[in-house]
């Protein structure tokens, strides 16, 4: 039987990193979840989770854009551990799905012509420099 101090010694022997992965899976994976679900079906995330009325759908959709950007630099910062590649990661997914949900709202008002313009090349640019990046770090 482990007494109840060799217990805390042996839980504590990795700095508590198993811990700190472990949340960081969590906030991951509930949160890239709930950014695909306000992105997919913005209507009943809203009724579900941010019922702070009117109900503006383009907003959810963004909503649901930038928190699957985040959910994604949460789990790549388990995979790699340069921080700049981490962030361009995620900035990158969330400027894609950013301009997803203005595709899809096009017809809901704003610029559309250059929004799509303007957020295309972002999103483009965005993902070039994570090539970059990411080529720089294998050479």
């Amino acid at each position: 039987m482990t007494s109840p101090v060799r217990g805390r010694e042996a839980a504590g022997r990795d700095g508590g990193q198993t811990f700190v992965k472990g949340a960081t899976v969590v906030a991951g994976v509930v949160t890239l979840a709930a950014g695909l679900w306000a992105l997919v079906a913005p209507h009943s995330f809203f009724s579900s989770v941010a019922t702070f009325p009117p109900y503006n759908r383009h907003f959810v959709h963004d909503l649901g854009a930038f928190q699957i950007g985040l959910g994604v630099g949460l789990l790549a910062a388990l995979r790699w551990s340069d921080a700049l590649l981490v962030a361009l990661v995620g900035f990158t997914v969330a400027a894609g799905a950013h301009f997803v949900s203005h595709v899809l709202d096009h017809n809901l008002g704003g610029h559309t012509a250059t929004d799509l313009v303007g957020l295309g090349l972002l999103a483009g640019a965005a993902l070039a420099a994570t090539v970059v990046r990411a080529r720089h770090r294998r050479g």
